[in-house]
């Protein structure tokens, strides 16, 4: 038997699936000795763990043996096998699948080089180390391009430091049909940096203000260079000032960047909150 392969019980099944999944990902097939399928589908199972040789492991879970586990997962036909990733199960199949087919299934749950850089970047991301973790996904770009996680991963650091240019080029090769929320979101603050880079800075924009405080194109566009730099608050209240302040143009431009902070600024909730009952107010 292979060092990737071995035998698990009921008691064993914590240490042996569950924290072994932790790190690398745990097969358990669930298996009888009557069972005619689980013997065809067991050499093709082990001969895979040998293959790859530590990138899974493969667990056999007698369930005649352990039915308290085969009870706990929900085991109903077997050959069940399932897999476990992070002490979860992650994916599964039910009957005995042909090589091919098993081969197909560990890509689904073997990850990547580039998925183990994605993760290796979440983890310093938690750490603080926004820089390392920019580097890692820069790599996992270069090791898979069309992996549209780490390309929304990579873009949502730059533009955290408001390296908006980069971030579009990151952005730009994603297909139309896997552009998401979370694309349309980012797509967005680059349209205002876009747009902010036409207008003056935030300083001159404020001291101009300071001379004409009565000019709302003038606060719609000081607004716009907030939102540019992720400045929503100030950027909110400006906008809120133009409402109550006119009946004019700028007043339904003011309402429609209003809303469209409100989407950027999604999981800051106490401030969207906040701003929303204010604006509902004012439109009332």
């Amino acid at each position: 038997m292979s060092p990737n392969t071995f035998d698990t019980t009921s008691e064993s099944f914590a240490r042996d699936v569950i924290d072994a999944s932790k790190k690398v990902p745990v097969l358990v097939d669930f298996w009888a000795p009557w069972c005619a399928p689980c013997r065809g589908l067991k050499p093709i199972l082990e001969k895979l763990a040998n293959e790859y040789g530590g990138k899974f492991l493969l667990a056999k879970l007698n369930t005649d043996e352990n039915q308290e586990i085969a009870a706990q997962y929900g085991i109903r036909g077997i050959p069940n096998v399932k897999a476990f990733v992070d002490g979860k199960v992650f994916d599964e199949f039910t009957g005995a699948l042909p090589e091919a087919g098993v081969r197909a299934f560990l890509e689904r749950v073997i990850p990547s080089p580039a998925a183990k850089l994605r993760a290796a970047a979440h983890d310093l991301i938690a750490a603080g180390d926004f820089e390392g973790a920019e580097a890692k996904l820069q790599e996992a770009v270069a090791l898979d391009a069309g992996s549209v996680p780490v390309r929304l991963d990579l873009a949502h650091l730059l533009i955290a430091r408001q390296d908006f240019e980069a971030a579009e080029q990151v952005l730009q090769p994603i297909p139309e049909r896997e552009r998401d929320e979370r694309f349309e979101k980012m797509n967005t603050q680059i349209d205002a940096w876009r747009k902010a880079r036409e207008l003056p800075s935030v300083e001159e924009l404020a001291a101009r203000l300071e001379r004409e405080p009565d000019d709302p194109k003038l606060r719609v566009a000081l607004a716009e260079r907030l939102i540019a730099e992720m400045h929503f608050e100030p950027a909110l209240e400006e906008l809120l000032g133009v409402i109550r302040a006119t009946r004019a143009e700028q007043r339904d431009e003011a309402r429609r960047l209003m809303v469209r902070v409100f989407n950027l600024a999604s999981d800051q909730t106490d401030l969207v909150s906040h701003y929303r009952r204010l604006l509902a107010a004012e439109l009332n």
